[in-house]
């Protein structure tokens, strides 16, 4: 068992990581700590849930406590960015948590927050900024806030900050950024335009991977029902829902249109249910978000714009209600299940014009996905202290091949994960109301209702809309 003490890790930080009831480093970061500390640039190949935040936090938190000196205004000394607004809080409530017996600020810039509000919190200067690059941008443009100072830049979930378009935004912030700077990059998968960011941006570079690409989530059994059309879609789910009255199920539709009308048809038949999608202001996802967590609804909604910012560790259903355009999403989407050590089941809709969709899935993830052999799978319900409870004998068809793996014994944390009885750190508040802009509204209303294909991207992925990237930023 390696320990934080082992990895080089001060007094400070190990008691604090104690107090949370952490002891055992995650792969990722057994692996990537020691690197970060020695000072060499990194990319980081793991999925959602592996402990990334911790494993790139750590360390730059005990390079910027051995540096004394502060941040002048409007001046930062690290720099995280991340594609979305829900995966920007989530990882500075982390943070927070480890900074807790320092001085550092850890201080968030998201789209949909007062961007006056942000600039006076960025006014008096800034240990730790995490950020979505567009608001950074506008910032920037403002100038509230500089990034001359800067000495770290870490870019998380690289490869969906690629997929939403921020591409040309990454390359005017790096330019910001001094070419001293420590760079570590870390990304779900590895499409060739991410190799040619990491030569861009990263000198000589080390690598840690931890996660084959196109890995499911442990302990996640997945089945798929080919169905005529979106009618048979509806009945089936909902005769899932109505099986599983205790568990919460998170349903993925793939445009902003299509998810809203879903959950109204779902909320208009009995489920408690409610959406989140770019549609949404920053308001009205958090609540939704916290409605979902706290159990007074059972059903969420979502497009994938949502996808790696949600963590619940209580989902205990996910489906794919359309098929996603991109392989690498659909392993995403499933990955919302089945966390800390709970079972999950990922149940996938396949009409005739998807089939082809899900041929890339599983040849993706090198696995035939099992069809159910009924209306509706195994049923996954609540038990004692929150943990799932296995279904009866008999009480739907388990899958033999979609099973992902074992899960390793250690829970891992740094992306809203906790330990042993705790609270996850995700559940935390995030702040501001301020709807998206209006150029995004606009934008939305073109393409929400469209079938999510585009003029394909450098990294060969559907690109996004213009109303899609800045509905994050």
């Amino acid at each position: 068992m390696t320990t934080f003490h082992d990895l080089g890790l001060s007094k400070t930080i190990v008691d604090t990581l104690t107090t949370l009831g952490f002891e055992k480093a995650t792969p990722i970061q057994e692996k990537a700590i020691p690197l970060v500390m020695e000072g060499s640039d990194l990319i980081g190949l793991a999925q959602t849930g592996t402990g990334k935040t911790a494993a790139f936090g750590l360390p730059m938190i005990e390079k910027l406590l051995a540096d004394t000196r502060r941040p002048d205004p409007r001046n930062i000394r690290a720099l995280i960015l991340a594609p979305t607004r829900e995966l920007v809080n989530q990882i500075a409530d982390n943070l927070r948590d480890f900074v807790k017996k320092t001085p550092l600020r850890v201080v968030t810039v998201v789209g949909g927050a007062s961007i006056n509000k942000q600039s006076e919190m960025l006014s008096r200067g800034t240990d730790i900024l995490v950020a979505t690059p567009g608001r950074l941008l506008d910032l920037v443009n403002r100038k509230a806030v500089t990034l001359t100072q800067a000495r770290y830049l870490v870019l998380d979930e690289a490869d969906q900050m690629l997929d939403l378009g921020f591409i040309h935004d990454l390359r005017k912030i790096s330019k910001m950024v001094p070419k001293n700077r420590q760079t570590l990059l870390f990304s779900a998968t590895m499409p060739k335009l991410i190799g040619e960011l990491a030569g861009e941006y990263l000198v000589n570079p080390k690598k840690v991977e931890v996660t084959p690409p196109g890995k499911a989530a442990d302990k996640v059994e997945q089945y798929v029902h080919h169905v005529p059309g979106k009618d048979q879609k509806a009945q089936i789910l909902r005769k899932t829902l109505t099986d599983n009255p205790d568990g919460l199920s998170l349903v993925f539709s793939r445009t902003k249109h299509g998810a809203e009308k879903l959950m109204k048809h779902l909320d208009h038949i009995g489920f408690k249910a409610a959406s989140i999608h770019g549609n949404k202001s920053q308001g009205q996802r958090e609540r939704a978000l916290k409605a979902f967590r706290d159990g007074e609804i059972r059903v969420l909604v979502a497009t994938d714009v949502a996808a790696r910012g949600i963590d619940i560790p209580g989902v205990t259903h996910v489906y794919n209600y359309d098929l996603p355009e991109v392989p690498d999403a659909y392993v995403h989407r499933i990955g919302r299940t089945a966390r800390n050590g709970r079972d999950g089941i990922a149940i996938a809709f396949c009409t005739p014009d998807e089939a082809h969709l899900l041929r890339d899935i599983e040849k993706l993830m090198g696995i035939q996905i099992t069809v159910a052999s009924g209306e509706a799978p195994a049923v996954i319900t609540a038990g004692p202290g929150g943990k799932s409870r296995k279904p009866r004998s008999g009480s739907g068809h388990r899958a033999s091949q979609g099973r992902a793996g074992q899960r390793p014994a250690r829970k891992p944390f740094g992306e809203g994960a906790q330990a042993d009885g705790g609270a996850p750190a995700a559940g935390k508040r995030a702040h501001g109301n301020r709807p998206p802009q209006k150029q995004g509204e606009r934008q939305n209303r073109n393409h929400g209702a469209g079938n999510g294909q585009g003029r394909p991207n450098q990294s060969g992925k559907p690109r996004r809309s213009e109303g899609q990237r800045r509905e994050q930023a």
